[in-house]
């Protein structure tokens, strides 16, 4: 095509890497009941002016998509209230737990908020849900061989969690919804594409349970 160059390209893998910069101060601007607010003044690189960040620092989470032997995912709708509407989402929370695993955190998410347990578990994909102004990391897990938590044991669900509606959907039918605009949890719209991605190949390149996860500010 006219004003394509020819020139053959050099192959590069893309990967996000730690990038510190000198911190000159940092404090904290907002005390809140789930996060703060921070105030960090830094240097992009010795000699240049420095600069102030406001930013949420988040504790991250983690969510599950859960994958029944029919292949179909489990959504949940929940009522958000900074954004006025009801969302269907997948299962997840706050790692909001000192030294809890990961995984551990998600299974507990998965019993609380679906009333399952599941037997295998891998890593969909990790994400920064707004880098541009919080900390928070998010994890997001597949989670197959279900079953369901006996009744004496279940979680009681309480304010938002308490309208918590639960629905089979087929993989297919969700990527349709994301696609049409319909859905818009980040968690679920890119727990859901990774998915259909990942169904390509049988789901045998996902990552395990208990896979590194260098981003989450907790390993770093």
């Amino acid at each position: 095509m006219p004003g394509i160059s020819e020139t053959p390209r050099t192959s590069r893998q893309v990967s996000d890497m730690p990038s510190p910069r000198r911190l000159l101060s940092t404090s904290k601007v907002y005390e809140g009941r789930i996060w703060d607010v921070v105030s960090d003044s830094f240097q992009l690189s010795d000699g240049t002016d420095t600069l102030v960040r406001d930013y949420i620092d988040h504790p991250g989470a983690v969510a599950v998509l859960p994958m029944n032997v029919d292949g179909e995912i489990l959504l949940l709708k929940q009522y958000r209230h900074p954004v006025g509407m009801d969302l269907w989402e997948i299962p997840a929370g706050l790692l909001d737990v000192e030294g809890e695993d990961f995984v551990v955190g998600a299974a507990r998410e998965l019993a609380e908020e679906a009333d399952l347990v599941a037997a295998t578990w891998n890593v969909l994909v990790d994400f920064f849900n707004s880098p541009g102004s919080s900390s928070e990391a998010v994890r997001i897990y597949l989670a197959r061989g279900l079953s369901e938590v006996a009744l004496a044991d279940r979680h009681v669900r309480t304010d938002e969690e308490a309208e918590i509606e639960l629905h089979w959907v087929p993989l297919d039918e969700a990527v349709k919804a994301v696609m049409e605009g319909r859905l818009h949890n980040p968690s679920a719209v890119l727990g859901i594409l990774a998915a259909a991605a990942a169904k390509a190949d049988g789901f045998t390149n996902l990552r395990p349970a208990n896979a590194p996860w260098p981003a989450h500010p907790s390993q770093r």
